[in-house]
């Protein structure tokens, strides 16, 4: 499903990411840990197409397409979601219109009818009830006045809207309590986990993967993937940190 090979990325002109390269095959869970400025969260921003994030070396393959190739909006359409560390918010844009308008654009570039007001707030409803978020919120400007769980609610709600064959989540553990962390682990695995779905995960900490197993874990320090294992590694980074388990 995604292929990245050599991948170097630059942002302002600094050197990030060094080397990069990793395969996800539809139907699996990826989890990328790793200390602060290892570059987690550049490799998300290149995926997604953040403008200032430039990839000066090296190829993404997603789906059979030159990933770096597509603008952003074709790479959503193309099936790849970005779920940010901090969703922003956005005054004076109802959300529900805002996620009826994202669908439908999507369907849209990929040759599909758009859903009707009833049939999008029928799915909406659906994926709403699936994170535990009150309907009432989605009527309300996107994300204003939401507590940071909340947020994060709401974007694995998107999430389900849309329907991505890829999902890549930054940080999507973070400032959620525990409650919220469950509902949010289950919302990823309810929407996610299918053959034909792949889900990448940056996160710093372990208690994540205990409601999204990964098949994979990765450590990414000084720009590239130095260590690849399984669940268990979480763990050993989790008791002994990065430096020891990555050195």
């Amino acid at each position: 499903m995604l292929q990245i090979e050599n991948l170097h990325a630059t942002v302002a002109d600094k050197p990030i990411l060094k080397g990069l390269s990793l395969t996800i095959n539809a139907g699996e869970v990826h989890a990328i840990m790793g200390p602060n400025g290892a570059g987690k969260s550049t490799l998300g921003y290149v995926l997604g197409g953040r403008p200032s994030y430039e990839a000066t070396d090296g190829s993404v393959e997603f789906l059979g397409q030159d990933l770096l190739a597509l603008e952003p909006h074709e790479r959503a359409a193309a099936g790849l979601f970005l779920g940010f560390q901090y969703p922003v918010e956005i005054p004076g844009v109802s959300f529900v219109q805002f996620l009826r308008e994202s669908a439908n654009a999507q369907r849209k570039a990929r040759g599909e009818d758009p859903l009707s007001g009833g049939e999008f707030l029928k799915l909406a409803r659906e994926k709403a009830a699936l994170l535990k978020l009150d309907m009432d919120m989605l009527k309300r400007p996107v994300n204003v006045g939401f507590s940071g769980g909340e947020k994060k609610r709401a974007e694995m709600v998107q999430m389900g809207i849309l329907g991505p064959k890829l999902a890549v989540l930054d940080e999507t553990d973070s400032g959620l309590d525990i409650d919220a962390l469950r509902i949010c682990g289950e919302g990823i695995n309810a929407v996610m986990r299918a053959p034909d779905k792949a889900v990448l995960l940056i996160t710093h900490y372990q208690r994540l993967l205990d409601y999204v197993k990964p098949d994979f874990v990765h450590v990414l320090a000084g720009g590239r993937i130095v260590r690849t294992g399984g669940p268990e590694l979480a763990l050993e980074l989790e008791e002994h940190g990065y430096e020891a388990v990555a050195a």
